[in-house]
């Protein structure tokens, strides 16, 4: 299925960039990895599962679903996907159930869309739902690393995706801070690493970033024929990108 969507996003986006700072600095850690993030859009999911393919090959990724969701999107529940039901309050202790059985394997990491809902990148505060506050409690052992994502259009027809990882901090450091302030910890750790990407997606500098995927350039149909058969009557070579230079790093350059 990473293969799946890797070909997806190519179609659909232009690219998704991961910002050279936000490389995530956890792939030795021995316990379990917990990886919270904001919910812009709908191509979370593709995101997410592309990155957990590329940069963490070797864990077993998870991730709670809204459970009516998973119903119409069923496929992801192969994946790894859990069906928690966010409309009510069971919803919370199906959520700590799976979780616990989950981060109970030191190989096998979660991916949480934190605030539960479509919300802007811009809005402030995130509003992070208190479940994942409660997760050092459960999984002291794990490692909790957020993760901001953003898109935008840029140069080119397709839009751009854009993510980065922050600092990670361990559970038994979160668990050694009250509930509120626990939560409000991980908020401001997010924050700080969405308006530092969200500076760097401003400054539309793809140097800045790392491309995990790149689809397909120019506008395409009669347009791009057009553009191809003038460059090679005038001897040049085709370049369908409105920039030039915009390519996937080998897979290996994404891993400290």
């Amino acid at each position: 299925m990473v293969g799946y969507f890797d070909r997806y996003l190519r179609r659909h986006l232009n690219a998704l960039r991961l910002a050279r700072w936000g490389v995530p600095a956890c792939a030795d850690h021995p316990g379990p990895v917990v990886v919270y993030c904001n919910h812009p859009a709908w191509w979370d999911a593709a995101v997410v599962i592309l990155l957990a393919g590329r940069l963490f090959p070797s864990r077993d990724s998870y991730a709670p679903f809204d459970a009516r969701m998973l119903e119409k999107y069923a496929v992801f529940a192969r994946m790894g996907a859990f069906a928690v039901d966010l409309e009510s309050a069971r919803g919370g202790a199906q959520f700590l159930k799976a979780s616990r059985r989950i981060l109970g394997v030191p190989n096998r990491m979660i991916w949480i869309t934190a605030q539960g809902r479509f919300q802007d990148v811009r809005a402030r505060p995130l509003a992070l739902r208190g479940g994942v506050g409660r997760l050092p409690e459960i999984a002291p052992e794990a490692l909790f690393v957020p993760l901001a994502l953003e898109y935008a259009f840029w140069e080119e027809r397709g839009g751009e995706a854009f993510a980065a990882f922050g600092k990670p901090v361990s559970g038994a450091e979160l668990l050694a801070l009250p509930r509120p302030e626990r939560l409000a910890r991980m908020e401001a750790d997010l924050t700080a690493t969405l308006d530092r990407l969200s500076a760097d997606v401003v400054s539309r500098d793809a140097a800045r970033f790392t491309a995990v995927a790149s689809g397909a350039k120019g506008i395409g149909g009669v347009y791009d024929l057009w553009r191809r058969l003038r460059a090679v009557l005038g001897g040049r070579r085709f370049e369908p990108a409105h920039q030039a230079g915009d390519a996937p790093s080998r897979k290996g350059d994404l891993v400290p």
